[in-house]
């Protein structure tokens, strides 16, 4: 029996398996949720710098961050430090989780504090990743999940830090929940394409009646394309619900953080992340919500 048939027959091992990867995966996840936005931001300068010197502009001057400079700043290249003391990361210092804890959390050189969030992504990674194992098994779907958990991971945090949602990403997802419902291992395709249609158009709808209403923008673009994508998995049924559920979650932590004085009426609060985690739960759990409003309203 070779190790693909022993996975295929024990769901167990299977699901302990794809834990151990998503420890993995999330620690990939944690880089690039620190270095893409870099690498996009270095691409963005060097667009707008070399539109403005065709129209006569001189632009001078280096850029704040030198990692903007840095043509070889990419998610492999350089290896990892601290960014306090400039400690080369080793192999054993970024075991997932393990090394957080015996190192008590602290560089090894500085001593200075390493985020929580590291850790806390890469167990958020493999949770998603277990759970998806155990609940659809040996499949296609399993392999079309555990993209969408990963990819929606890195557009949460890319967003809470920057408030933006990259659209390499989201194209990404809109193109894979469009061709898993093609082949027949999600959603049917017709539900997939609406899906992707009308959570586009919902989102710049509601974007344009804001703006013209207050002359303000309530969210980005990026959002209208996150919603789309998230369509093309859960299917124009479940968008309602996942529009309900973001705002929620949304007004929640927003008034949250006001009482403990993290944030103030007029601070932005990106969209992204309370929209992604509606998604997964309308994705996976929509139909369950949906079938338990129907009873409890007797409708």
């Amino acid at each position: 029996m070779t190790v693909i048939d022993f996975l295929q027959s024990n769901l167990t091992a299977l699901t302990v398996t794809l834990i151990i990867a998503g420890l993995l995966v999330g620690s990939f996840l944690n880089v690039v949720i620190f270095r893409y936005p870099i690498m996009l931001f270095r691409e963005w300068r060097d667009m707008a710098k070399e539109i403005l010197e065709e129209q006569g502009y001189q632009i001078t001057g280096s850029a704040k961050d030198p990692r903007l400079d840095d043509k070889k700043f990419n998610i492999v290249f350089p290896r990892s430090r601290c960014p306090q003391c400039n400690h080369l990361i080793r192999s054993w210092e970024n075991i997932p989780v393990i090394s957080y804890l015996i190192q008590r959390g602290k560089c090894t050189q500085c001593k200075s504090h390493i985020s929580l969030r590291y850790p806390f992504i890469e167990l958020l990674t493999a949770a998603a990743f277990g759970w998806i194992a155990w609940s659809y098994g040996w499949s296609w779907q399993t392999v079309i999940y555990l993209a969408l958990s990963a990819l929606l991971i890195v557009q949460i945090f890319i967003d809470a830090d920057h408030k933006i949602l990259p659209d390499p990403i989201n194209y990404i997802l809109l193109w894979l929940g469009l061709f898993a419902a093609f082949k027949g291992w999600t959603i049917p395709l017709e539900d997939a394409l609406l899906g992707a249609l009308f959570g586009y158009l919902s989102l710049w709808s509601f974007y344009w009646l804001f703006k013209l209403a207050t002359k303000k923008e309530g969210m980005g673009y990026g959002d209208f394309k996150l919603l789309a994508a998230l369509g093309a998995f859960a299917g124009y049924q479940k968008l309602f619900l996942i529009i309900v559920l973001s705002a929620g979650v949304g007004a929640i932590i927003g008034i949250t953080m006001m009482m403990l004085k993290k944030s103030e009426r007029s601070t932005q609060i990106p969209f992204g992340p309370y929209l992604a985690v509606a998604g997964f739960i309308g994705i996976f759990w929509g139909d369950v919500i949906i079938q338990y409003y129907l009873r409890s309203t007797g409708l």
